[in-house]
C-alpha cells in the first residue's frame, strides 16, 4: 500500500494502531492445533507450523513439542494455507479455512525425502557452499572465502549455486570482486575455476543435525511481506510509537510497518541532487537504480531518524512525525559508503565510512560532520580497503568502538579528542558489534562463525563457538544486539536459514529455524514487549523462498504468552 501525503499516512497509521487497540484483537483470534508425526505414527519434535494469509501477507508460525503436539493462536482468519515442515520430510501443505474464535484441530503425518537430490536441494546455502574445494592456508581457503564471498549476500542457495563453466564464474567474480576494489586476473580466475568444481550440480553428501531445543516450543515467529522493498536493509523498532521503521537500500525508500495490523506504507526518497547510482556512478549492482541507497538508521535526541545513504554519501533525515525526508547533509571529500550509524549520549551520531577506511560523526543541532581517518592498515582477503562495519558506543565511559572487517582490528574513539587506539580482534572478520548495559562489548566474528565478548578496560576477550550443524561448516556471523530486557544476544546467522541466540547465564546458544529458504537477515531490533526483529533480504530478493523480501518478528514466549487485552 502506497500513499503519497504526509497527512494521509498518519492518519492511516494511527486509526491502524487505534483500530488494533480497540478492535477485535486477541478477543477474536483463531486457534489451529493438533499434533505431527511420521508415517509410523512417532511425534515429530520442532516441527515448523506456519499459517499465512496471501492477501494479507502475513504469515505466523510455532513449532511442535517433545510429543509432537503444538498450538498456534492466530490473528488470521478466513481461507489460509497452512505448512508444516521439518529438515529431511517433504513439506506439507493444506488449505484451511478459521473463522474468528474458532478452534480447528489437525492430525498431520510427514513423509521423509526419498532421494539424495532432494535431500541436497533443501539444505540452506551453508553446505552448498562447503562443497567448494577450498584451499586451506592459502588465500582461497573457507574462512577467506566466507568474508570475500558472502559479505553481501548468500552463495549456495538456488539463485546462485549455478552449474556453468569457469569462464562464465569469472564475470561474476570480476564483477563481485570489483565491488571491493579488487581486479586481480589471477584471483578472479582461480576463484572462478573452484566455484565450476563446488557446484557442479551433484547431490551433497553431507547431512547436517539441526537441533531442537526445548525452547522452540515456547516460540512464535511472525512475517510480514514487504512486497514493494526491494533491498530491506537496516530495521528498527520505534520506542516512540512501536512502529517498525526499514530502510530500503534498494529502492530509495523508508518502509514503515505496524505489526498490529500487518500494513506496511512506503515514503519514497528524493534524489536530493545524487544521479543514479550515487557515488558508484552506474547502479553497481543487480540493477538498483537509487541515488542514495539508504543502509542503516538510529534515532536521535529529537526523535527523528538519522539515516546513512551508501550511495550518495550522505547522512539524510526522516521525520516521522510528518512522514517526509529532510534534506540530506552531504559528507564530502573522498566519504564513500556510509554504513553504520549510533548515537553517544552527548546527542551525536557516529557512523563508519566503509570504502574510504573512515568514522563519521555528525551534529545534527549544526549540521556540522567530522570526518576521522583511520590508521593505516593492509587489509585482508580481497578488499582494497578495511571496510570499517559495525560501530557503537560504550554507556560506561562514553567512547566510540568500531570494527575493521577485513582489517581484523577493533577500534576506540575518544570521543572528545578523537583520539584512537585499536586493538587484534578476538574473531576473526569481526563485523557488527554491540555494548551490553554493563559495557562489555559483543562483536560478530563472521570468518569462523564466533561471538566475542571482550573487556573494554584490559580488552581482555572469551570466544564463543557458534554451533556447527555438521563439522566443518562454519556459520556466518553476520550482526548481532543486546536484548536490553534480558541481556541475551541475538545473532543474525545468513547461511544456515538460523537466528542464534546466546543465553548470557547459562552460555549456551539456541538456534531458531525461519520459514523461507535462503533466509539472511541484517540487524536486529527489540519491541517493548519482547519480540526481536529485522528485515529478511539475501540480495537478490529472488533469492528468497517465494521470492519476497519480508521483516520477521521472534516472540521467544509468544507460543506460551497469555494475552491480555
Amino acid at each position: 500500500m502506497r500513499i503519497e501525503s504526509s497527512t494521509n499516512i498518519l492518519m492511516a497509521l494511527t486509526a491502524a494502531i487505534v483500530c488494533a487497540m480497540i478492535g477485535p484483537g486477541v478477543a477474536r483470534a483463531g486457534t489451529v492445533s493438533g499434533t505431527i508425526s511420521s508415517r509410523d505414527g512417532k511425534p515429530i519434535t520442532a516441527a515448523m507450523i506456519t499459517v499465512s494469509d496471501a492477501n494479507l501477507g502475513l504469515a505466523e508460525s510455532v513449532f511442535s513439542d517433545a510429543k509432537g503436539k503444538f498450538v498456534l493462536e492466530t490473528r488470521m482468519v478466513g481461507d489460509l494455507t497452512l505448512r508444516v515442515r521439518k529438515p529431511y520430510m517433504r513439506d506439507l501443505r493444506t488449505d484451511i479455512h478459521l473463522e474468528p474464535v474458532a478452534r480447528k484441530a489437525v492430525k498431520l503425518k510427514l513423509e521423509p525425502m526419498r532421494s539424495d537430490q532432494e535431500i541436497s536441494d533443501s539444505l540452506p546455502a551453508a553446505y552448498h557452499f562447503g562443497h567448494i574445494p577450498f584451499q586451506p592456508g592459502t588465500q582461497f581457503d573457507r574462512r577467506q572465502f566466507q568474508r570475500d564471498c558472502l559479505t553481501c549476500h548468500q552463495l549456495g542457495n538456488p539463485f546462485t549455486r549455478l552449474v556453468m563453466p569457469a569462464d562464465a564464474w569469472a564475470l561474476i567474480v570480476k564483477q563481485m570482486h570489483g565491488w571491493l576494489g579488487n581486479f586481480d586476473e589471477g584471483l578472479r580466475d582461480r576463484r572462478a575455476q573452484l566455484l565450476a568444481g563446488g557446484f557442479d550440480g551433484k547431490p551433497l553428501t553431507v547431512r547436517p543435525k539441526f537441533p531442537t531445543d526445548q525452547l522452540l516450543s515456547r516460540a512464535k515467529i511472525t512475517q510480514y511481506r514487504l512486497d514493494q522493498a526491494v533491498v530491506p536493509h537496516d530495521a528498527e523498532v520505534s520506542p516512540i510509537d512501536g512502529l517498525v521503521y526499514t530502510v530500503d537500500e534498494g529502492a530509495d525508500q523508508m518502509a514503515i510497518t505496524n505489526l498490529q495490523t500487518a500494513e506496511t506504507h512506503y515514503v519514497k526518497a528524493p534524489p536530493a541532487g545524487s544521479p543514479p547510482g550515487g557515488k558508484f556512478g552506474s547502479p553497481p549492482l543487480f540493477n538498483m537504480l537509487v541515488a542514495r541507497g539508504p543502509h542503516s538508521l538510529a534515532l536521535g535526541p529529537d526523535n527523528k531518524w538519522y539515516v546513512t545513504d551508501a550511495f550518495a554519501g550522505a547522512v539524510a533525515i526522516f521525520n516521522p512525525m510528518t512522514t517526509q525526508w529532510e534534506p540530506p547533509h552531504d559528507i564530502g571529500g573522498k566519504a564513500l559508503y556510509p554504513h553504520t550509524i549510533r548515537f553517544d549520549r552527548e546527542g551525536m551520531a557516529w557512523f563508519t565510512i566503509a570504502y574510504s577506511d573512515q568514522i563519521g560523526r555528525f551534529n545534527p543541532q549544526s549540521g556540522k560532520i567530522d570526518v576521522i581517518e583511520l590508521p593505516p592498515l593492509k587489509p585482508t582477503g580481497i578488499a582494497a580497503v578495511t571496510v570499517p562495519y559495525g560501530i557503537d558506543v560504550n554507556p560506561i565511559d562514553g567512547t566510540v568502538w568500531y570494527a575493521r572487517l577485513y582489517g581484523d582490528k577493533i577500534g576506540r574513539i575518544d570521543p572528545h579528542t578523537l583520539a584512537i587506539s585499536e586493538f587484534d580482534s578476538p574473531v576473526k572478520g569481526p563485523r557488527r558489534l554491540r555494548f551490553d548495559t554493563e559495557g562489555k562489548l559483543w562483536v560478530a566474528g563472521f570468518s569462523d562463525g564466533e561471538l566475542a565478548r571482550i573487556e573494554t578496560a584490559d580488552f581482555k576477550s572469551k570466544v564463543y563457538k557458534l554451533p556447527e550443524f555438521a563439522p566443518g561448516y562454519a556459520p556466518a556471523v553476520y550482526a548481532l544486539a543486546i536484548d536490553p530486557q534480558t541481556q541475551d544476544v541475538w545473532i543474525n546467522e545468513i547461511m544456515t536459514d538460523h537466528i542464534y541466540r546466546f543465553l548470557r547465564k547459562e552460555e549456551r546458544f539456541v538456534a531458531y529455524p525461519m520459514p523461507l529458504r535462503g533466509t539472511y537477515t541484517r540487524n536486529v531490533s527489540f519491541t517493548s514487549d519482547g519480540r526481536v526483529c529485522m528485515s529478511n533480504n539475501p540480495v537478490p530478493k529472488a533469492a528468497l523462498e517465494g521470492g519476497v523480501v519480508e521483516l520477521i518478528c521472534i516472540d521467544p514466549e509468544g507460543a506460551v504468552r497469555k494475552h491480555v487485552q
